[in-house]
């Protein structure tokens, strides 16, 4: 029979240290209690869940004195993992408790890093979860992706820091992050899309995306790259393609001026070019066919009926891209990327 939620939070109860020290690891054990900020692990003192049973109430009980939420290790689970269906919470809670307890170091404040560089993006993406059942997912599925095959480099974080400029303080919202990596695999930045929860779009901001880190010659990478590659701006862009090519290896580079500029790994044969129908597209595609061109490279560009791919896919279906898609890759690359889609 099924584990009950309420047996699966008590048994959680039974190691809430240890439950804090893995969901709520900013911050730190007080007497009877774990002070953390929220349950989405923010540091500070604001939430405290009680360790051990007591006649005011059992083990696992959380309030936050600053909203006045409180819950049990169910919804530390929930809100700090950025889950949003209950089966997701339960899977993970049961993996958590299935996992061999090992000893835990005492925590070091880490040590600061520079805003904005390459080892502040390194440590966001490490905050981060994987976004499978998370609020980035539903952003991405009502945008007509739902094939993440292939996508290690997206993550999500519940919540993280927006400041609109200098002068205005910062708030908080979800974001789905992207790694960027250079030709070896090393993170150099990092892309945040903050989202509005309700809306299961992006956060209402003046600039709900931004990069950090270092970015020229650099993209978000979905596959490995070999022979043939595609390559265009945004990652929603990418994405699009990738859900009718899925096994073909494909980098976003996050804007035309570094898709002009993206570095061409050694193996490169062919690339494809995911143009975006604006002035800005135009000049990266021009600008990236005369550099592939003159490294000896096959450029092949692929232009979408509407504005963008994500575009064409939204307004024109899954169906319509597919055929488009397929009249403009070369018939043994259909073969060889479309195989699973077509």
């Amino acid at each position: 029979m099924a584990e009950s939620p309420h047996d699966l939070a008590r048994r959680l109860a039974d190691q809430a240290e240890a439950v804090c020290h893995h969901y709520l690891s900013s911050g730190r054990r007080e007497g009877r209690y774990w002070l953390v900020g929220d349950a989405r692990n923010t540091p500070g003192r604001s939430l405290y869940v009680r360790l051990k049973d007591s006649p005011k109430a059992p083990a696992g009980k959380w309030t936050d004195a600053a909203t006045g939420e409180h819950g049990d290790l169910l919804d530390v689970i929930r809100e700090s993992c950025g889950l949003i269906e209950f089966k997701d919470v339960a899977d993970e809670a049961r993996a958590f408790l299935s996992t061999p307890p090992e000893p835990r170091p005492r925590r070091t404040p880490q040590t600061p890093v520079p805003h904005g560089s390459p080892d502040a993006a390194r440590r966001l993406f490490g905050m981060s979860k994987p976004i499978a059942g998370t609020l980035a997912a539903l952003y991405l599925r009502k945008r007509g992706i739902t094939d993440l095959r292939g996508t290690g480099h997206l993550r999500f974080h519940p919540r993280c820091y927006y400041r609109p400029d200098e002068l205005s303080p910062t708030e908080t919202w979800p974001a789905m992050i992207a790694a960027v990596t250079d030709l070896g695999g090393k993170i150099t930045g990092a892309h945040r899309t903050w989202l509005d929860p309700r809306r299961l779009d992006k956060a209402p901001l003046d600039t709900p995306r931004r990069a950090m880190g270092d970015l020229l010659g650099n993209a978000v990478r979905f596959g490995t790259g070999g022979e043939v590659m595609a390559a265009g701006e945004g990652i929603e862009t990418v994405l699009s393609v990738r859900q009718v090519l899925p096994c073909m290896p494909m980098l976003a580079a996050l804007s035309a001026a570094h898709l002009a500029a993206v570095l061409f790994p050694d193996t490169l044969r062919r690339l494809y070019i995911l143009r975006d129908d604006d002035p800005a597209g135009t000049s990266a595609r021009d600008s990236l066919v005369e550099r592939a061109s003159a490294a000896g490279i096959e450029a092949i560009v692929i232009s979408p009926r509407c504005g963008d791919f994500n575009e064409d896919l939204r307004t024109l279906g899954l169906d319509a891209l597919r055929s488009r898609s397929r009249m403009q890759v070369s018939s043994q690359d259909v073969a060889r990327f479309m195989a699973l889609t077509a």
